[in-house]
């Protein structure tokens, strides 16, 4: 962007969210192409930032505040799916993240506000909403509610008729088991589960500041598969941790091969000064950190690469994004099991449908990240 805005690409580069709250005076000396920064609790300003109105403003450096509801206006840019922020803020110690400090206490948006933007979505063609948060699984703690996240779910399919609706970043120790009761009854709510474990080894997850270890993710995710038989399941894992030694990698190896996610995300650890655990050190080498992320997703692949084989065959119903970007003969779609922007997706080589449209597809051919039609 600093680059386009040199050769005259662009005329305003305005930096927003996080790193505008909490770095925007260092930013600003190190890269002096930047017009204005807007904090997170004022990013109505920024249509004054690119007009040029903002050039001397620093926005506040203190943890966000507010929550932005159904009556700010919204530029719907992602088509026949949306995302649906429930909250803000997190109140978990985490020891590798720093964004308690930046976006401040976890708050919930209330169940009206919710219900409300989601007719709005609805009605501008979304076909389906994604919940999302900092802490997904604790929404409406804050607010009295009890199985919070559950009860937003039953108005949402109550009180709208978007096909599907699934959620992101559940947290271990604040999920609510009747989340898959409702999932098994209600097919309208995908049965996905994205849980960010972290890590396997209860020594690195102990470091962390993480409850939980491989035993007891094991038995959670028995349970879940067992209410929910069809259950896709994603997950994220730091390797290169503080604390993380060869028999601990292994640990989580063995875990990621018993479990057989059907999809996976990793990354290095990388410390910063900012973070709560930044007294831990860095005492991973980084060539060792690349080493064993690459042994992490190879092991992955594999398993991600048998699990799409087992959909050879299968009709199955798909949601239509509309044609590949690389190749307009193509239809670009995604199954139940496919998150947008994240699992992969489904090229459909051979019909005709528009964007939003929920079809049935038989699976013809199976790659690690790629599904044909």
């Amino acid at each position: 962007v600093v680059e386009a805005k040199q050769n005259g690409d662009v005329r305003s580069l305005v930096v927003t969210g996080c790193m505008a709250q909490a770095y925007a005076e260092d930013l600003k000396r190190e890269i002096p192409e930047i017009d204005a920064f807007v904090g997170l609790d004022e990013l109505e300003r920024i249509t004054e930032a690119v007009r040029g109105e903002l050039a001397t403003h620093m926005p506040d450096q203190r943890g966000a505040l507010r929550v932005y509801d159904h009556h700010n206006p919204r530029v719907l840019s992602t088509g026949s799916y949306a995302y649906l922020k429930v909250a803000e803020g997190c109140d978990n110690p985490c020891t590798f993240c720093h964004i308690p400090a930046m976006r401040g206490k976890f708050r919930s948006r209330t169940v009206d506000d919710l219900v409300s933007e989601a007719r709005s979505l609805e009605e501008r063609g979304v076909r389906e909403l994604v919940l999302i948060a900092q802490d997904t699984t604790r929404y409406g703690e804050d607010l009295g509610l009890e199985h919070g996240l559950r009860s937003l779910v039953e108005r949402l399919l109550s009180s709208t008729t978007i096909p599907w609706i699934r959620f992101l970043y559940a947290y271990p120790a604040t999920l609510d088991e009747g989340l898959f009761d409702l999932m098994a009854a209600e097919d309208r709510f995908l049965s996905y589960l994205d849980i960010p474990l972290q890590h396997a080894s209860r020594p690195v997850l102990k470091a962390m500041k993480r409850g939980g270890d491989a035993r007891s993710y094991r038995k959670m995710i028995e349970m879940a598969r067992k209410v929910v038989p069809e259950l896709t399941i994603r997950t994220t894992f730091i390797v290169g941790f503080p604390g993380e030694g060869e028999e601990e990698f292994n640990e989580l190896l063995d875990f990621v091969r018993d479990i057989r996610f059907d999809h996976l995300g990793a990354f290095t650890y990388s410390w910063q000064e900012e973070n709560p655990g930044a007294e831990l050190g860095d005492p991973v080498a980084d060539e060792e950190k690349q080493r064993r992320h690459q042994v992490l997703m190879e092991t992955q692949q594999q398993i991600a690469h048998e699990q799409n084989e087992d959909l050879v065959g299968r009709n199955l119903p798909a949601l239509v994004s509309g044609p590949l970007p690389e190749m307009e003969l193509l239809l670009e779609a995604r199954l139940r099991s496919q998150a947008p922007e994240i699992d992969g997706r489904l090229l459909i080589n051979d019909g005709v449908a528009a964007p939003g449209s929920l079809v049935e597809v038989e699976i013809t051919e199976a790659h690690p990240c790629l599904l044909y039609t």
